[in-house]
């Protein structure tokens, strides 16, 4: 089984470093996944908990609006 494991990891090691092409792609998936989450975030995605709750009472701003939308959907 470990002899398995070793023929995998160098097969994968060996195809990396053996990469042109492979190299350049991966580079631009690198930076397409910063833009996606780190740049889109910052500028279309705003820190609601923080405008809402105040300071320090962020946990009791969150349970209060999940007991809220729970008490909504109750049938009794």
């Amino acid at each position: 089984m470990t002899q398995l494991l070793k023929r995998v990891a160098r097969f994968y090691y060996e195809g990396f470093t053996e990469m042109k092409l492979g190299k350049t792609l991966w580079l631009v998936v690198l930076v397409k996944l910063f833009v996606m989450f780190a740049v889109i975030r910052l500028f279309f995605m705003p820190d609601v908990l923080s405008q809402k709750a105040p300071d320090g009472d962020k946990a009791d701003y969150v349970s209060s609006q999940i007991i809220g939308k729970s008490d909504i959907n109750d049938d009794d």
